[in-house]
């Protein structure tokens, strides 16, 4: 077998010099949720505080300068329901409030826009908004704003990747879907401020925040005369779109700055600043913006630099475990608009799950996590990462490190070296190349993907760079979506949200299960974990363990790191906090100590 001198070592002695970068993906809970194995790299997130510590006295206005780290302009889908990535949703927090608070188990605690009632025996949800909720513009936010808004994600032209089982499930969504029906027979506006939703099926993902319940309302007042199929690229999703959060949006500049100024008609306290100003920058220079002490507040900081501003002077660092985790996908089959749904295909060149398993023994996670990452991320075991607590099946071992192990798999399955290349052959002695796919960014992007590439090398398999290069955010994940050909294997991460389900995003009707994987025992065992059954925390436990088990044998997905986030917040900021339980929206209470940093 062909052995090439890129193997661990190589990637050992790249960190020693100082390969570091950023990684670009980019979630949260309480206190005692923040279980990590950070601790072998003498850190342990959990000597990081969740709210920033300052006591002095908060002045009247001020500008809060913030910084979104990101090697890629963000695509300014100002929206819930349109929004892609995680840094449009960066940018929409300050002024696009979610209708529900959470607790520190994610689920919904009544309090905050609007309010939730299940009645599980009757397969109805109730949610009730708040009496002085306005949107930025002055308008009252309506039931017809909450209707509106699963209208748009239930159309038909709807371009979006929200629509999934969740919205199948309520009755006479399928026939508006299609055109049959112009309404959605179970979705019924009580009063101007009471939404009644019908279900055919009730389960526990409804309690949680994010979950089955949409979390968002739409200002239908702000779309009328737009067609759904134009609504992405219009004025109210791109320059001028209204929330109902503290602040709003007053100044876009595409692709790279947003400005907010209080939002006069907010619900809650008057915010004290006088203007946020939210922009990109580049990985490479954020470091020698927080020597300057141009931001006040990072968001998306990398984590593979920790060292490099820990101790960063005028700075404090909270920290929390994300709910996320990097995984290596693989091409499976394609998405078919007209069911919405995936088609599996088991002839595609990635379909013998002994050469995926393979691949997830070929990389040594653990070491990634503790060098690159100085102890931040670590080594995934499963697909539900252990922010959800006893969801997350700690017993299970997921993939390590195991070289002989990744060799003997490959040798049962067939995948043999015939003409003496060095390189595998497929089962039927066919020539086996393998097109990798991987993002662009930081410096330890290209470090990190050449060594998945030398490490499948070393069992055997040629794997190359679809593009023959890293590919640009944005790119990659159209590529993904589009089902690109020239795609076999890929690296991408999960944000997950408040709702632990998997179906969301492994389902077969979810737009976001890019490895288009789908087998009938996979969608009994996601719809165990999502049934009324599951409403017994005993019953849901073994669901999310069963399931958890099935896709580390059948490996359509491989996690390969579970992620810790820094957030680095200027000593003079105020009345902030990371945590998701938080009682109210952090937005609305930051504030300034002091004119200058």
């Amino acid at each position: 077998m062909k052995k090439t001198k890129f193997g661990m070592i190589t990637l050992l002695a790249a960190l020693v010099l100082g390969a570091c970068g950023q990684s670009n993906e980019g979630g949260t809970g309480s206190t005692d949720t923040q279980e990590s194995s950070t601790e072998a790299a003498g850190f342990d997130i959990n000597d990081l505080q969740l709210a920033v510590e300052n006591n002095d006295e908060v002045i009247d206005g001020g500008v809060l300068d913030v910084a979104v780290v990101t090697d890629t302009q963000f695509q300014g889908l100002f929206q819930w329901e349109f929004y892609q990535d995680a840094y449009d949703r960066d940018f929409m927090l300050p002024s696009h409030e979610y209708l529900f608070l959470q607790d520190e188990d994610f689920r919904i605690v009544n309090g905050g826009p609007a309010d939730l009632e299940l009645d599980v025996d009757n397969n109805k949800a109730t949610i009730t908004l708040r009496e002085d909720l306005k949107w930025s513009d002055g308008v009252d936010v309506t039931a017809e704003d909450v209707i509106f808004s699963y209208e748009v994600i239930g159309h038909q032209d709807y371009d979006g990747v929200r629509y999934n089982n969740d919205f199948t499930n309520i009755v006479g969504m399928e026939e508006y879907h299609s055109g049959e029906a112009d309404t959605i027979s179970g979705i019924t506006a009580v009063s101007d401020k009471v939404v009644e939703i019908e279900f055919k099926e009730m389960h526990p993902g409804m309690q949680q925040s994010g979950g089955a319940i949409w979390n968002s309302a739409l200002a239908k007042h702000a779309f009328e005369g737009i067609e759904v199929a134009d609504m992405p690229s219009s004025d109210p999703v791109r320059t001028n779109p209204i929330g109902f959060g503290p602040y709003k949006m007053s100044n876009i500049v595409p692709g790279e700055t947003v400005e907010y100024v209080p939002n006069e008609h907010y619900y809650g306290d008057t915010p004290t600043l006088e203007k946020i100003v939210m922009r990109n920058v580049p990985s490479a220079s954020i470091n020698e913006a927080l020597n300057a002490k141009q931001y006040d507040l990072v968001l998306k900081m990398p984590t593979d630099t920790f060292d490099t501003y820990q101790n960063m002077d005028g700075y404090q660092m909270l920290g929390r475990p994300e709910q996320s985790y990097t995984y290596l996908g693989f091409n499976l089959g394609s998405w078919n608009d007209e069911t919405n749904s995936v088609d599996f295909d088991p002839n595609a060149k990635m379909a013998n799950k002994a050469l995926r398993q393979a691949m997830g023994y070929a990389i040594d996670n653990d070491a990634i996590g503790e060098r690159f990452y100085h102890g931040l991320r670590s080594n995934a075991s499963t697909l539900i990462p252990p922010v959800y607590g006893t969801l997350h099946n700690s017993d299970a071992e997921g993939y390590h490190l195991d070289m002989d192990k990744a060799n003997q798999l490959l040798d049962d399955a067939g995948f043999i070296d015939v003409d003496g290349d060095g390189f595998r052959e497929d089962p039927d002695g066919n020539k086996l190349t393998i097109n990798f796919a991987s993002m662009s960014g930081g410096e330890v992007a290209q470090p990190l993907a050449d060594y998945y590439v030398q490490q499948w090398q070393e069992i055997g398999l040629d794997v190359q760079y679809s593009t023959g290069r890293l590919i640009d955010f944005q790119a990659f994940y159209d590529k993904l979506k589009n089902d690109d050909p020239d795609i076999d294997v890929f690296q991408a991460a999960w944000s997950t949200g408040s709702d632990p389900s998997p179906t969301s995003l492994w389902g077969p009707n979810s737009a976001f299960n890019y490895t288009r994987f789908e087998s009938e025992e996979n969608t009994e065992l996601l719809a165990a974990i999502d049934s009324i059954d599951s409403f017994d925390e005993a019953t849901r436990k073994a669901a999310f363990d069963a399931w958890q088990e099935y896709a580390i044998e059948e490996a359509f997905a491989i996690p390969t790191l579970y992620r810790n986030q820094i957030l680095p917040i200027s000593d003079r900021v105020a009345n902030f906090t990371w945590a998701f339980d938080a009682d109210h929206n952090p937005w609305a209470t930051i504030g300034v100590t002091s004119e200058s940093r």
